[in-house]
């Protein structure tokens, strides 16, 4: 499989798209007014203990105070049957150096952990653990152990007092030593700066700023498979291969400056398809569709045949268009970055070979997934159920906002519902006020019915409380608004 990165940057936001096979497959983005913190380390102040929770509310110079549980504190090595309690951990005005872990999404604030990791290429370094260990996305146990004891022997032959304990990474599958050595070294540098700043910051403030989107990018997504890295900035493109000298030198002569007049996003039909990540409808090859319901609680997918009726069977059309529905979820879900529980109700398959062939392939096609994904069997019901991992807002709640007429219910009242509750309303009126005349004030096509279909309503309800009303359209109101005026 071969890959590419594109990097569109601008003075107000930076976009990276990664391209797997000439079809995007992720679209990351990031507002310079409001990037993302996930990986910051910040010296805040806890302001709220909530013992009830098991959780405290932590100040760390953000709009909203950020949140941690009691888990997130409880110091390396705490057995895990302890029943701390949050009292017992954190009082109101303390001092609390911390992570974030999930972005401010919506109205919840940050997540945040005590448990401080800090990323290089090929490691992740954790000072307040004193184990080492290697990323279970490496599969391949040979390769795993070697991995396993040349950071054992790296570690011990280091300069530097490591203490902490090394997590290797997927990315390092393969490297030797000189690498190992060239990421431990850097990120103990790192870490003897994040500490005197623990030590001299004064909350809340950021101790622990991690890299841009767009460095970020090449540190944790580059791989064999990826064949070239273009970006449109000629002063990023510079700081990029900087980067790329200092800690991944094989990946230099990948990275292009892209100075074409077509925009970098407008190869592989990038925004193009970015566009249609925000509908709600998508169309398989095969004639099928998905929909797709995120809500604050867990997105629901539904699967249906659509126009494809197949060349054999009903059970043909079925299995063979909820094959393809699970490779277009799993990419779905990458692209749309939807996190939390997810509900997929694939068509009813009576053939249990095919139920499981299906499971399988949306399992193989999650693996190339960079967050963490969990995938159930197929339920009595013919649901399946996945969780994904949720670190960052969703490409829709990055670029979108709720309709302000529907308030996001992406429904609206139909004018006949509103006449009724117009009637209602000035029955409550006159009953309250007895006024002279009443003046509606409503949208267009609510006036339209109330003087058409509704007209009849209307004479009838002058008859019964005596008094004329009268109707004035509004161009700025909403379907759903309207006002009563006493005259």
């Amino acid at each position: 499989m071969s890959g590419e990165v594109l990097i569109n940057l601008t003075p107000m936001e930076t976009r990276v798209a990664l391209v797997e096979n000439g079809v995007l497959q992720e679209a990351l983005i990031e507002r310079s007014c409001r990037r993302g913190i996930v990986g910051n380390i910040y010296k805040g102040r806890v302001v709220r203990v909530l013992p009830g929770m098991q959780a405290a509310f932590v100040d760390i110079g953000l709009e909203r105070a950020a949140f941690i549980h009691a888990h997130e504190v409880m110091p390396a090595g705490t057995p895990a049957d302890a029943q701390l309690s949050i009292g017992q951990l954190l009082h109101e005005g303390q001092a609390l150096v911390v992570q974030v872990t999930k972005d401010p999404i919506g109205t919840k604030g940050a997540r945040l952990t005590t448990h401080l990791s800090i990323p290089s290429r090929y490691l992740v370094y954790m000072p307040d653990s004193p184990h080492h260990g290697v990323s279970q996305r490496i599969e391949d146990e040979g390769e795993r152990e070697r991995l396993r004891q040349l950071l054992e022997r790296t570690v011990a032959g280091q300069p530097l007092e490591a203490g902490g304990g090394f997590i290797v990474r997927t990315a390092a599958e393969s490297v030797g030593e000189e690498e190992l050595a060239s990421d431990i070294h850097f990120l103990l540098r790192l870490w003897q700066k994040v500490g005197e700043r623990k030590i001299t910051a004064a909350p809340p403030t950021v101790i622990y700023d991690d890299l841009p989107l767009f460095i970020r990018t090449l540190r944790d997504v580059m791989r064999d498979d990826i064949e070239k890295v273009r970006i449109d900035s000629r002063e990023n493109f510079t700081r990029l291969t900087e980067f790329a000298r200092e800690f991944m030198p094989t990946a230099i002569e990948r990275i292009e400056y892209y100075p074409g007049e077509r925009p970098l996003f407008d190869l592989y039909s990038v925004e193009d398809e970015i566009q249609k990540a925000l509908s709600r409808r998508v169309q398989l090859k095969s004639g099928g569709y998905l929909v797709i319901d995120p809500t604050e609680a867990m997105t629901t997918i539904d699967v249906n045949t659509g126009g494809f009726v197949g060349h054999r069977n009903l059970e043909e059309t079925i299995f063979k268009t909820n094959l393809e529905a699970a490779t277009s979820i799993a990419r779905q879900l990458r692209l749309r970055n939807l996190g939390g529980i997810i509900i997929i109700d694939f068509i009813d398959m009576e053939d249990a070979e095919h139920q499981r062939q299906v499971l399988r392939l949306l399992e193989k096609a999650l693996e190339r997934d960079h967050a963490k994904t969990k995938c159930t069997g197929v339920t009595e019901l013919g649901l399946v159920q996945v969780t994904r991992k949720r670190t960052r807002e969703s490409l829709a709640q990055t670029l979108c906002e709720a309709c302000p007429t529907c308030e996001g219910r992406g429904m609206l009242k139909t004018p006949e519902t509103v006449c009724y509750e117009i009637f209602r309303e000035i029955l409550r009126e006159e009953r309250a006020y007895n006024a002279e005349t009443y003046m509606v004030l409503a949208a267009q096509s609510v006036v339209d019915r109330l003087l058409d279909e509704e007209s009849t309503s209307v004479a009838d309800l002058e008859a019964f409380i005596d008094k004329p009303i009268r109707f004035q359209v509004e161009q700025h109101y909403s379907q759903e608004q309207y006002d009563i005026v006493l005259m």
